[in-house]
């Protein structure tokens, strides 16, 4: 990380140049709305700056990987890492998540046949029916996930375009989201733009626990239970 990490305390301009390597999207607002929320606590000094430590540090690296990589809301990373830190005192980057700090995914077409498990036929129905697409050629972890799963629900006699009404069930829910985020996205004020990203992961995780819970209790009247 160099001398500026070396160092017992750093300001907020140095954390950002050593985090921007890897988040380069990263800002003195994003940080600000972080600490905000209670997910960082840097000291301060006489005059009231921001002092952050090498610890401060690795938790917000620790904290954007599981966003950006994950696209885990904060009050999620907010009850890890209490929870990891009620373990010990000196317990600085919780690893109960899993965060892996690897580059984003970026895989080629037979990349992604090898990766999914999938063959070509069923990547071309995929993309016909619109559950992924290419951008530049490349696949993201999004399309991994959707091109894997597909696979596996083959497997029951499901195919790509068995799985159309999936597909228009997360738009109309990605809907949902745009629509009550609106307004947050309109606003000017510092840390807007943080909040309504924040907002709209949480409601894609409050829809999801609604999606999954309808279909649950679908399945009871189906099997009788």
């Amino acid at each position: 990380m160099g001398a500026q990490a070396a160092r017992a305390f750093m300001s907020i301009g140095e954390v950002l140049e050593i985090l921007r390597g890897d988040f380069p999207d990263v800002t003195v607002s994003k940080i600000r709305f972080l600490e905000g929320e209670g997910l960082i606590e840097p000291q301060r000094s006489p005059s009231g700056y921001r002092k952050f430590t090498h610890a401060d540090v690795e938790r917000l690296r620790y904290i954007l990987t599981a966003q950006r990589d994950r696209y885990l809301p904060l009050r999620v990373i907010k009850d890890h890492l209490e929870t990891e830190e009620a373990g010990g005192p000196h317990a600085t980057r919780p690893r109960s998540l899993g965060v892996d700090a690897s580059p984003e995914v970026r895989l080629s077409r037979a990349e992604l046949l090898r990766a999914a498990g999938v063959d070509e036929e069923t990547l071309v129905e995929l993309e016909d029916y619109g559950l992924l697409a290419p951008v530049a050629r490349w696949y993201d972890a999004e399309d991994l996930a959707v091109a894997r799963t597909s696979g596996a629900l083959s497997r029951f006699g499901l195919h790509p375009r068995h799985l159309r009404v999936l597909k228009a069930a997360a738009e109309r829910e990605a809907g949902l989201v745009e629509q009550a985020v609106a307004p947050l996205r309109r606003r000017r004020a510092p840390g807007a733009a943080d909040q309504a990203e924040e907002t709209a992961k949480e409601l894609s995780v409050l829809l999801l626990e609604l999606h999954t819970a309808l279909v649950r209790g679908g399945l009871r009247g189906i099997l009788g239970r």
